[in-house]
């Protein structure tokens, strides 16, 4: 039998404000607001700010009875996302493995790239999605068993400042056996860190 938990409200963005301040950056930018290439910028500027802050990432939580005692994990891997640096308004591109100890129930596995989607879309720090999501997965799974792994690029990074193209910040949230359990804890890590093929 399937449960499901609803998704949770964003406050809606106020496009009429995104546009007018944009016209007021686009001219503090020392550009013309005006001219041919700019002057719908301001409203594709609102809508894609309210496309990204306001998606819905659809039903999270719908699991599925599960008997079996083996207390072997299920593991999705090469998830990718994007959000926002909430410190320069700046991209940041994700490739996340998400690996979990199923107990009483197992989770449809697009609900693991849904609960990912609802912590992305938004100002954010990369830490701070890694163990939200673990938490959320945690609740929803019926165990602390949870391991999130995330690789990110950050344009904060290789476009300003040092430049610094080809680096990439791994971060990691183990919760219960995933981190106390040093055999199961190396299996996870290996398959999560593993080169894509």
């Amino acid at each position: 039998m399937a449960t499901s938990i609803p998704s949770p409200a964003r406050r809606p963005v106020d496009t009429r404000r995104v546009e007018s301040l944009t016209r007021e950056l686009l001219l503090a930018l020392g550009e013309d607001p005006e001219r041919e290439g700019l002057v719908d910028t301001p409203r594709r500027v609102a809508a894609w700010w309210t496309e990204f802050l306001n998606r819905d990432p659809g039903t999270l939580g719908t699991a599925f009875n599960h008997t079996s005692n083996h207390g072997d994990f299920v593991m999705l891997r090469g998830i990718r996302a994007w959000s926002l640096c909430e410190h320069h308004l700046l991209p940041f591109h994700l490739t996340v493995s998400i690996a979990y100890v199923p107990q009483a129930q197992v989770l449809g596995l697009s609900k693991l790239v849904r609960q990912l989607r609802v912590h992305t879309h938004g100002l954010q720090l990369q830490e701070r999605i890694t163990q939200a999501v673990a938490e959320d997965i945690a609740k929803q799974a019926g165990t602390d068993d949870v391991a999130v792994y995330a690789e990110g690029e950050h344009l904060c990074m290789s476009m300003r400042g040092v430049e610094a193209n080809s680096v990439r910040t791994l971060t990691s949230c183990r919760l219960g056996r995933t981190a106390d359990d040093p055999e199961l804890a190396a299996r996870i890590e290996r398959l999560a860190l593993a080169p894509s093929h």
